[in-house]
């Protein structure tokens, strides 16, 4: 795949771009590298001699989300929802190949205490591991009688339990022609957040106060329970663009609700509002947010550190879905936007292993 000079510099971004493990085109960047946006002068979280890089990208690939890091392995998987399939980057030498098609239409990933996959999956919706002998194992596809909405991501707590969100995107949606499963955009039920208890299997509704919970994590010391909301994409103005905090309860419950960031910021003058979609933090405490949907100066990546004050971005030329930290040291910051994987090195760590 080839991209002439001018198409590269109006993406108005300073990485290195590179497809398949060879180069497809670039720029020699200056350091510090210019979509490196730091906003607070005290923040420390990246390295000014590390440019972002652009590691593969496809005319084919519709929709990147759910970065995992598998550290047993050395590679990274992603999915691409609408394609069905889900890809494996390789971190030894940069290979890209599909990992599994088709996947249930699965967005976000993680990966178990074990090292198994968890996928969470839009059609049918549907949590499901993958086990090491080929087989495959049905974690959560209803609630209460109900038919989950479509679940979207979810992290491991060290107890083993899974908590996940269930907002209702793709898996009400019309893939391929084929009917919706409910034949409108409505949810089979209240959109929540819910933690499987991996010990006896039940599934437990943590909190149902989000318009529609979408990437989710926890903090360092698993105190605090993140969760973006992108309600405004079905409930208007009536659900604000924000981040929103918990306090975990003997592991297994949320409690004290509320608003940890708004996804507001000031761009050119006027007050702009897009989403934050897939979340993960850092060892130091702070919340970097898959952000998109407005355009230049904002789609990227936004960091805010424990105070829910914004510090940082990473500004890219494409809507970042989702991010996770991976890479053997755990500093390499992994975004899927749109049709690309971007991944930048970073001066922190991931909270987590996944």
């Amino acid at each position: 795949m080839t991209i002439d000079r001018r198409t590269f510099l109006k993406a108005g971004t300073s990485f290195l771009a590179v497809a398949s493990g060879s180069a497809i085109a670039f720029e020699p960047v200056r350091y510090p590298p210019a979509d490196l946006v730091r906003l607070d002068p005290d923040f420390s979280g990246f390295l000014y001699q590390a440019p972002i890089r652009r590691l593969y990208t496809n005319p084919d690939m519709y929709w990147a989300e759910g970065p995992a890091w598998n550290g047993w392995g050395n590679y990274l998987v992603w999915s691409d929802i609408p394609n069905d399939v889900q890809y494996r980057w390789l971190n030894d030498d940069g290979h890209v190949s599909v990992f599994r098609k088709p996947c249930n239409y699965s967005n976000g990933n993680t990966f178990d205490l074990t090292g198994r996959q968890i996928s969470f999956e839009h059609y049918p919706p549907k949590v499901r591991r993958y086990e090491p002998d080929g087989t495959q194992t049905v974690l959560a596809e209803s609630f209460d009688g109900k038919s989950l909405n479509g679940p979207n991501d979810g992290v491991i707590h060290p107890n083993g339990d899974l908590w996940f969100s269930d907002p209702g995107y793709g898996g009400l949606s019309d893939y391929d022609g084929r009917a919706a499963n409910t034949g409108s955009v409505q949810p089979h039920q209240k959109e929540a957040i819910f933690r499987i208890d991996m010990k006896s299997g039940a599934i437990h509704k943590v909190s149902d106060e989000s318009y529609k919970p979408n990437g989710i994590c926890f903090s360092p010391d698993y105190k605090k329970l993140y969760a973006a909301d992108t309600g405004g994409s079905h409930y208007g103005a009536q659900a604000a663009a924000v981040i929103r905090v918990w306090d975990v309860i003997d592991e297994s419950r949320l409690a004290n609700g509320r608003i940890f960031a708004s996804m507001q910021m000031e761009l050119g003058g006027q007050v702009k509002a897009g989403f934050a979609d897939g979340i993960r933090c850092d060892m130091d405490g702070r919340i970097w947010a898959g952000a998109g949907w407005v355009g230049a100066g904002y789609d990227g990546v936004h960091v805010f550190n424990p105070d829910g004050e914004r510090v940082a971005q990473i500004l890219l030329p494409e809507i970042c879905a989702n991010v996770c930290f991976g890479g053997p040291l755990r500093n390499r910051l992994f975004m899927t936007s749109s049709q690309s994987l971007y991944a930048v090195f970073t001066n922190t760590k991931g909270a987590h292993f996944c």
